[in-house]
């Protein structure tokens, strides 16, 4: 039976010790690692032979997962260098532990291994973990020889969960992300003495410490000990709990004597009262005091001795109010995070981590949701420091069976709980922690995508394994909520059986693609407004929305036509319209607790097919390799920032289609002025949501420089673009109508569909879907039917912004599907009648067939007005083509 014995101890000083050094030293393994990729029996790892072991350092992973398709030479993953390989790798590592170690416990820290790890010290098994996000400890004392040589062995695996396979109970087993292999986090040795706070508790510190009252004048912080003796005598010791502040000060403390007994360890709760406590304040005053955790014997001597960053805080969310931090309220926004980049994978340094951190800090958020599984102790350190808020969660992604089961294996429900219980361990101490997440789209149902199964029969209940989590999560940490992101709570089909899962967990959270996958972005307000009154006691969030961003593909007019969601049309400015449209939204909903936009980086994926890559889901609002901060980042900035900020959008879009365009700018001056050339042009005040229009501006010849000027606070502040204009295309209008993105043509350059007023955008060709697109349909009559397919249709007008002269006007019809009579109108130009009582079917004789018509139309002013006026059914048209005539042909028109 374990024994523990509080006690004050006769004749024994509690004074407080010495600050000791190197009570706890520990050595980062990062060299002289050797890698096999594959697996070889363990004796031939202990040799290191088998096949070809490589020289790495560690962190290491040997996958590299998705790339950019244009200007491969310009990026470091490209179609030579991916990797996917999912399955075993040998680590192998010669190590000496100090000959002082002698007569100590010694301990192998592992900050992460995934998918799952099996290690091997000179030829003894030291155990196993599952999962792999978390950290775990292996007691490495009886096997190591300190002084000597040492082999360590590490077996890896990250095969893709499926039935019978090694990894069928890991978390996860499905998810829009890629899961990389190795040893992709540090790897470490420490040295304790036999009584140490327990280095065995789940990878946790063994001190958990909490705010539990705060008012003005007085703070109480409750922190539970967990001491082990791993020696074989009883140890007689002092525990003293220090609360240290800023300049080195201690402005709390405590002071116990204990008994514990050999080869056991249990748990001590003690309480420290801060008088007048500076508090942390998130991103305003991120305060940060050290608490300290000595345990010494009774002369004063230290044992063992943790250090850690705390927060003095308090954490509420109110279903009215939203967040509260130190009871005022705090309106969180922020983004979604994955841990990867390019080049890298998973095996990112602490350095990478700062450096994304400061990015998403320069952008204004003041919270990250750290998707889809538990991240390194580097982003949580940083988030401290810089006082972001962070929503934690484990890897319960989208499914817990596999094959036909509608439950979760013991296995599997084992595995989840053992990661629930380690990220709540792991990350107790840390300040931002607000929240620990369940899961994540647990809620498909039998709308569950291709990428996870296809289930024909009943969905597997989530809520058996949601309970469980619930309940070890309040155990676990009774001061924080749990929170679940769903998916599907709205009406997706009759046959889609998608359970209510939000009430499973304390805060709601939504992940919701209006504007993207389905609907538009003007759909999210009543949306929320929905759910908010389907659960008016539960605070919601929207956890995850926004749309994907090709940085080499672009438009020239966001709504003109349809984004291809799983397909290559995903410009970058439709991007920015759903974020601006969902922003414009959520601004206005003070009961959300918070909101994450999807996703701060591009990240890896071998789901998608989609924009301007391969294997990279291109939500986010920088690139994989965090070369590029798009369009989006700077509306963000703008909005959430206080930081001058003027951005000039559609840099990357530099030869232009059109000589005119319409410009905007993402501004937080009062006013905004735009220069071309050197030459202003306009001006703008105080934008609605930070965003500057100005409409129709002019481009010459050659090279323009856009430029866009600002005051801001008394700081002037500046940007400036340089777009193209081909001579060739002065004066010219091409317009693809129903495109927003235009392809190449034969028939001169074309620019997407813009300078249209009211209609439809139509498409003969569905857009891709999940899964192998249907073969696509050509029209007739023309060598550039990918220009004919799409159109605008319904009661619409084009206002050309050209200039006075005679115009040749060029008009591309198709006739979708009806017969001869179903469809006549008149086209007028400037109101007079060009085209009259025009059916297309009556004159093709068949539908998916070109129709041209040509007229010549004098302009007077500077805009043309082509208005298509019905007589029976809806117009249409799939291009416009608007061309300046040649002096000569001018002048003969005026002689006729």
């Amino acid at each position: 039976m374990t024994r523990f014995t509080l006690c004050l101890l006769a004749g024994v000083s509690l004074s407080m010790p010495a600050v000791a050094q190197g009570v706890r030293p520990a050595t980062t393994l990062e060299s002289g690692w050797t890698f096999h990729r594959g697996d070889v029996p363990l004796a031939d790892a202990e040799r290191g032979a088998g096949g070809e072991w490589a020289p790495v350092t560690v962190p290491h992973t040997w996958n590299r997962v998705g790339y950019y398709l244009p200007d491969p030479a310009s990026h470091l993953n490209t179609a030579e260098t991916i990797d996917k390989y999912q399955g075993v790798g040998w680590y192998r590592l010669q190590l000496t532990a100090p000959a002082t170690a002698q007569g100590k416990r010694i301990w192998l820290q592992f900050d992460a291994a995934s998918r799952t790890a099996e290690v091997w010290l000179n030829g003894k098994r030291l155990g196993a973990h599952a999962g792999g996000f978390s950290r775990f400890r292996f007691d490495a004392t009886a096997a190591m020889r300190p002084g000597q040589a040492n082999t360590l062995l590490v077996k890896v695996d990250n095969t893709q969960p499926a039935v019978a396979a090694s990894t069928a109970d890991v978390l996860p087993i499905a998810g829009d992300f890629f899961v990389h292999g190795g040893l992709y986090r540090p790897v470490s040795m420490i040295v304790t003495d036999a009584v140490h706070l327990d280095m065995l508790d789940s990878g946790g510190a063994g001190v958990y410490a909490a705010t539990t009252t705060l008012d003005t004048d007085r703070a109480t912080v409750s922190v539970r000990l967990r001491p082990r003796n791993d020696g074989t005598r009883r140890a007689r010791v002092g525990a003293v709990v220090r609360l240290v502040d800023a300049a080195g000060a201690t402005v709390a403390s405590t002071r116990r004597a204990l008994t514990l007994a050999p080869g056991a360890g249990s748990e001590e709760q003690v309480t420290l009262d801060v008088a007048k406590p500076r508090l942390w304040n998130g991103t305003a005053d991120p305060y940060l005091h050290r608490l300290v955790v000595d345990l010494a014997t009774p002369a004063g001597v230290v044992l063992d001795s943790v250090d850690q960053a705390f927060g003095i805080r308090e954490m509420r969310v109110d279903p009215d109010r939203g967040f509260l931090l130190n009871g005022k309220p705090l309106r969180l926004h922020g983004v979604g995070y994955h841990q990867d980049r390019e080049g890298k994978g998973w095996a990112i340094s602490a350095k990478d981590v700062e450096d994304d951190v400061a990015t998403i800090r320069e952008m204004g958020a003041n919270t990250i949701r750290l998707t889809h599984y538990q991240h390194g102790q580097p982003i949580h350190d940083a988030a401290d420091r810089a006082g972001l808020i962070l929503w934690d969660e484990v890897p319960l992604v989208s499914m817990w069976t596999l094959g036909e089961s509608l439950s979760a294996t013991p296995g599997l429900r084992a595995n989840a709980l053992q990661q629930m219980r380690e990220l709540i361990r792991q990350n107790y101490n840390h300040a931002s922690v607000a929240t620990w997440g369940i899961a994540n789209e647990v809620d498909f149902g039998k709308s569950i995508p291709f990428f996870i199964t296809n289930r024909a029969g009943i969905a597997p209940d989530p809520f058996p394994l949601l309970r469980d989590l619930q309940a070890l999560a309040k155990a676990e940490d009774p001061t924080r909520p749990t929170a679940l992101a769903t998916c599907c709570e709205r009406d997706i089909g009759p046959t889609s059986d998608v359970p209510i899962t939000a009430p499973a967990a304390d805060l709601g959270g939504a992940n919701r693609y209006f504007g993207w996958y389905y609907g538009s972005p003007d759909d999210l307000g009543p949306h929320l407004d929905e759910l908010h009154a389907k659960r008016p006691r539960q605070p919601l969030s929207l956890t995850e929305y926004g749309a994907g961003g090709a940085t080499t593909i672009h438009s020239d007019d966001a709504l003109g036509g349809d984004v291809d969601q799983r397909g290559r049309n995903q410009p970058e400015e439709y991007q920015s319209y759903v974020h601006e449209r969902a922003w414009a939204t959520l601004a206005t909903k003070p009961y959300l607790w918070a909101t994450w936009l999807w996703n701060s980086f591009d990240f890896a994926t071998t789901v998608r097919r989609e924009g301007d890559a391969l294997d990279i889901n291109t939500k986010g609002l920088v690139s994989y390799d965090r070369k590029i901060r798009k369009d989006a980042y700077y509306f963000y900035k703008a909005n959430w920032s206080d930081a001058p900020t003027v951005h000039v959008t559609g840099r990357r879009y530099v030869d232009r289609a059109y000589p005119a365009a319409d410009v905007r700018v993402y501004s937080n001056a009062a006013v905004t002025r735009l220069l071309v050339n050197g030459k202003e042009v306009a001006s703008a005040n105080d934008c609605p949501q930070r965003v500057c229009v100005f409409p129709a501006v002019r481009l010459a010849a050659g090279t323009n420089v856009v430029t866009a000027r600002g005051d801001v606070g008394g700081q002037a502040v500046e940007d400036r673009v340089e777009w193209r204009l081909d001579p060739a295309q002065v004066g010219v209008f091409r317009i693809d109508s129903g495109a927003l993105v235009a392809p190449a043509a034969k028939g001169g350059r074309f620019g997407s569909d813009a300078f249209f007023d009211g209609g439809t955008d139509g498409d003969i060709n569905a857009s891709s879907g999940y899964g192998k697109p249907p073969e696509p349909k050509v029209v007739a009559g023309t060598a550039d039917s990918a220009v004919a397919q799409t159109y605008r249709e319904g009661a619409f007008s084009y206002r050309i912004p050209t200039t006075p002269g005679r115009y040749a006007v060029t008009l591309t019809f198709m006739e979708p599907s009806l017969a001869a009579g179903a469809r006549r109108f008149d086209v007028l130009a400037n109101g007079k009648p060009v085209v009259t009582n025009l059916d297309i079917a009556a004159e093709t004789g068949k539908p998916l067939t070109a129709l041209v018509k040509r007229v010549e139309v004098d302009v007077t002013g500077d805009m043309l007005d082509l208005r298509f006026a019905a007589k029976t059914g809806k117009p249409i048209v799939s291009a416009v083509e608007l061309v300046p005539l040649p002096a000569t042909a001018r002048l003969r028109a005026r002689r006729k």
